[in-house]
């Protein structure tokens, strides 16, 4: 009895050690299946931005009860009426915006937190600012959690922007609007980039990318996507 109660044991305690590590084998395999089906066979050529996709575990952004749609090319609902992007749509606003490694990054709308990581695989600093309370105070948490040292999180409204750590010379509006906060551009460097899904319909926007230049702004359009919309001041303007 005593051999048979040793057997179990061992057997126990190999379950326990090897669950794990084919759950990670999985997930691997999962996200580099997501990376070169649904963002590089695509058009994403950018190697710092395939690089960090490939690194950033989606799978750790997103509710328990989706953890086995995370690398499915969708969005997916993380809790008070907000989404985690569609990977694809992460890749090209990642990509749209020109990353060199050195800026400094703001971003409107840290949801889950993915794109921060995503941003912070890639750039010296990212600041991201999230309205909603309860996911200001995850996203907190879990970015600690995983080690982003260069990623700081604010609880307020992004329509006026960070002020005392402009100028950005990106800034990236992961929620629609249908104008590009005014406080936003004042604190764009020159010749920095802005994207935004830039719209007044609810389910369709056009993803459209600013450069600041002397004079003006150069302003290209992406494509259409569907963002879940911006709150605050933004809607009452």
């Amino acid at each position: 009895m005593r051999y048979l109660t040793a057997i179990l044991t061992v057997c126990v305690l190999f379950s326990a050690m090897t669950l794990p590590s084919a759950s990670a084998d999985l997930f691997e395999k999962k996200r580099q299946e997501m990376v070169e089906k649904d963002i590089s066979a695509r058009g994403i050529k950018d190697k710092k931005v395939l690089d960090a996709m490939l690194k950033v575990q989606r799978h750790l952004f997103v509710d328990a009860a989706q953890i086995n749609k995370a690398y499915n090319d969708h969005p997916l609902p993380i809790g008070e009426g907000q989404t985690i992007s569609q990977p694809y749509v992460v890749a090209l606003m990642t990509e749209a915006v020109a990353l060199k490694g050195n800026e400094r990054v703001l971003e409107i709308g840290a949801g889950s937190g993915y794109q921060a990581a995503i941003l912070g695989e890639i750039v010296k600093e990212v600041f991201t600012i999230e309205i909603k309370k309860g996911l200001y105070g995850q996203v907190k948490e879990r970015l600690k959690r995983l080690g982003y040292r260069n990623i700081e999180v604010r609880h307020g409204d992004g329509y006026f922007g960070w002020e005392e750590h402009a100028p950005f010379d990106v800034i990236m509006i992961t929620a629609s609007s249908n104008h590009i906060p005014p406080p936003l551009l004042v604190q764009l460097k020159e010749g920095g980039r802005l994207i935004i899904p830039l719209g007044s319909t609810v389910f369709h926007q056009n993803l459209t990318l600013v450069k600041k230049e002397k004079g003006g702004s150069f302003i290209r359009e992406l494509g259409g996507v569907a963002f879940v919309p911006m709150t605050g001041e933004v809607q009452k303007q």
